[in-house]
């Protein structure tokens, strides 16, 4: 955990720190600090700016706003933390194993992992949602299957490198069992990298389920979400020009505090060398027994870092 201690030391990893404890807090209380009922109208003052009795003012239907804001923050947080545990649950523990793997069984797995990796999340989770019914769960977890590629991918570059590291190598002559050096020795290097990737993909889940939300896919009115509320105030920019900048700096902040994280703990990361003996090392032959050229994956901890990077990448080619 030597990253997690190093890019706690960076004062850009602090903000972002704060900032994700504050969305964390109003996730886990944002319903209970609500002033308001967040579903409760009012005819007599709707589409009101804000006042004392509702601090960011009203909507079209006369609902506090800052109510729904802290009340939307649990659902829009929940279900992109749920769909990378679910991606986590798939990608990471397989990526590891399959370093083990005969050549026939890596090739299939690998390919199935490309062929998922080309898929655009929001259009898979509105296919899904189309086949097993409306509902966030369903989305989230055809988002999560295409994260697991990621997941799978970063963590099998990760561990290609440490396979054949010369401790590991050691521990099994002297009898360590595989799941006990897989423990011990090859966990604790990949952690790293897992932590970037976790980071990347929560970045991608959120702006897909305000995406999702935005589309009215995944929820029923009139629970409110972050895109639900962004959508709903776009139809009223003649009245409140500034209300759908409301939930949008929620929802920039939060990305852009995962980024950062992600960006600080990939920095600090020592086994993320780069150049030099080490990364040759975990990219030379020696990583699997055969030619460079015959490999169908890169490898070493600094593949897996550019691969850590492909969840933000695709959210800007797809969300």
């Amino acid at each position: 955990m030597s990253a997690v201690r190093g890019a706690v030391r960076l004062p850009v990893a602090r903000a972002a720190l704060a900032v994700l404890a504050v969305v964390t807090l109003l996730a886990v209380l944002g319903g209970a600090l609500a002033p308001l009922d967040p579903l409760a109208q009012d005819a007599a003052h709707i589409l009101q700016g804000p006042s004392g009795a509702h601090l960011l003012g009203t909507d079209y239907l006369g609902r506090d706003v800052l109510s729904r804001l802290l009340a939307g923050t649990g659902p829009s947080v929940v279900a992109a933390v749920e769909a990378v545990g679910a991606a986590m649950v798939l990608g990471v523990l397989p990526g590891i194993l399959s370093v083990r793997l005969a050549p026939v069984p890596t090739w299939v797995s690998l390919r199935a992992v490309d062929a998922l990796m080309t898929l655009p999340f929001t259009l898979f989770a509105i296919a899904a949602v189309g086949v097993l019914g409306n509902g966030l769960h369903q989305a989230m977890l055809a988002l999560g299957v295409l994260l697991a590629p990621l997941f799978f991918r970063v963590t099998r570059a990760a561990a290609l490198g440490l396979d054949r590291a010369q401790y590991v190598e050691a521990a099994e002559l002297m009898g360590a069992g595989r799941g006990w050096i897989l423990r011990v020795h090859v966990w604790r290097k990949v952690l790293p990298t897992v932590a970037v990737t976790t980071a990347h993909a929560l970045a991608t889940s959120l702006l897909t389920v305000a995406s999702l939300t935005f589309l009215g896919i995944g929820v029923q009115p009139p629970a409110p979400t972050w895109g639900g509320m962004l959508a709903s105030d776009l139809g009223f920019l003649a009245q409140q020009p500034w209300a759908p900048a409301l939930p949008a700096v929620l929802i920039m902040l939060t990305v852009g505090a995962l980024n950062l994280l992600a960006d600080a703990l990939r920095d600090t990361d020592p086994n993320d060398t780069g150049t030099g003996p080490a990364a040759a090392d975990a990219d030379g032959p020696a990583a699997t027994g055969r030619p460079a050229a015959d490999r169908p994956d890169a490898d070493g901890p600094a593949a897996a870092h550019r691969l850590a990077d492909a969840p933000k990448e695709k959210a800007d080619a797809h969300v």
